[in-house]
C-alpha cells in the first residue's frame, strides 16, 4: 500500500498521537486499567493470598503472594505471582524492580534452601537438618563466648564485651524482631553488631 502524506498532514498525525499519549500517561485514559481489571480475576482465581515483607533491603516493603494448591488435599502449594501490598503504610503497593523481580528470586534453581555445612578439609557441602544447623551454632557460639569474654577491663571497670563474634541482622524483619534481636546480641556482649542494609 502507498500511502502518500505532505508534512503538515505527517506532523498533524504526529502532534495528535502524542497528544493522545500524554493524555493516556497523565491517567485520563482508563483502558490500561479496564484491560487488568478483567484479566487480575482469572489469573488469580483459587489462589492462596498470603502477606509478607519483601527480602531484599531495608526498605521492608509489603508484598502479596499468591500461590496454587490446595494443601489440605496433601497438594504442593507453589507460588504463581507476587505483588506489592497496597495496604502496606511503606510502599503501597509499589515494588522496586528488585522486588518486582522476587518470583524469579522464589523458583530460581541456586537459591539456598537448606542449611549447609562445609565440614573442614571437605570440598563440598552437605546438607544437614535445621536442628544441627541451630545446635552446630549454639555450640560454637557458647565455646567463644566462654573463651573469649571480657568482664574487666584493665582499670577493673566492668564492660562485659564478646569482640570475636560479630552478628548481622536482617533488615526485613518486624520492629519486634528486631528489638529482639538486639536485646539478645547485645545482652551477650558482641559488640560488632550490624544489618544487612549497610553492607
Amino acid at each position: 500500500m502507498n500511502m502518500e502524506l505532505s508534512r503538515r498532514q505527517f506532523l498533524t498525525g504526529a502532534g495528535a498521537g502524542l497528544a493522545g499519549t500524554t493524555l493516556g500517561a497523565l491517567g485520563f485514559g482508563d483502558a490500561e486499567v479496564a484491560y487488568a481489571a478483567a484479566i487480575r480475576p482469572f489469573k488469580l482465581a483459587g489462589t492462596t493470598e498470603t502477606r509478607n515483607t519483601c527480602t531484599y533491603c531495608s526498605v521492608a516493603c509489603g508484598i502479596i503472594m499468591y500461590s496454587k494448591g490446595n494443601l489440605s488435599k496433601g497438594e504442593k502449594a507453589e507460588i504463581i505471582h507476587i505483588e506489592g501490598d497496597a495496604d502496606h503504610p511503606t510502599n503501597r503497593g509499589t515494588l522496586c524492580p528488585k522486588g518486582a523481580a522476587l518470583l524469579d528470586f522464589v523458583h530460581s534453581e541456586t537459591r539456598l534452601k537448606y542449611p549447609m555445612l562445609r565440614k573442614p578439609g571437605s570440598d563440598k557441602f552437605e546438607r544437614i537438618s535445621w536442628d544441627q544447623a541451630l545446635d552446630r551454632i549454639a555450640r560454637l557460639m557458647k565455646d567463644d563466648r566462654d573463651e573469649n569474654f571480657i568482664q574487666k577491663n584493665n582499670d577493673g571497670v566492668t564492660v562485659n564485651r564478646w569482640l570475636t563474634t560479630g552478628f548481622l541482622a536482617a533488615s526485613a524483619s518486624t520492629n519486634e524482631t528486631a528489638w529482639a534481636t538486639y536485646k539478645v546480641v547485645r545482652s551477650a556482649g558482641i559488640l560488632a553488631f550490624d544489618n544487612q542494609a549497610r553492607v
